[in-house]
C-alpha cells in the first residue's frame, strides 16, 4: 500500500523543517512547495493568520493531488500596537532576506 502525500504549503525551508521534524513519525510522504514543479506564490491577502493559512491551503490543494497543510505566522511587538502582525514578511520591504 502507498503511503499518502502530505504538501507542506510554505516557501520556509524552516518551517518545512520545523513541521517534518513534528510529523516525521507519521506513516506519510511530506512534499515541500519547492519540491513540486510549478508551485507559484500565493497572494497572501487575508486579515488574519488563520485566513492566510486557510487560502493558502486551499489554493495549493487544488493545485496538486495531495492532501495539503498550511500556516501563516508573524511578528507581533507590543511597542508597536501588535505589528507588523500579518504583514512581518512585507514589513522590511522589497527584497529582505532572513540573511543577516
Amino acid at each position: 500500500m502507498t503511503r499518502p502525500t502530505l504538501l507542506i504549503a510554505t516557501w520556509n525551508r524552516g518551517k518545512v523543517e520545523e513541521i517534518r521534524s513534528m510529523l516525521g513519525e507519521l506513516q506519510v510522504s511530506l512534499l515541500a512547495l519547492q519540491e513540486v514543479p510549478g508551485m507559484g506564490t500565493f497572494p497572501e491577502a487575508g486579515a488574519t493568520y488563520e485566513e492566510n493559512a486557510v487560502g493558502k491551503a486551499i489554493h495549493y490543494s487544488q493545485m496538486v493531488p495531495y492532501l495539503t497543510v498550511a500556516d501563516d505566522s508573524g511578528l507581533e511587538v507590543e511597542a508597536l500596537g501588535g505589528k507588523p502582525g500579518i504583514f512581518s514578511a512585507r514589513f522590511a520591504g522589497e527584497g529582505a532576506t532572513s540573511v543577516e
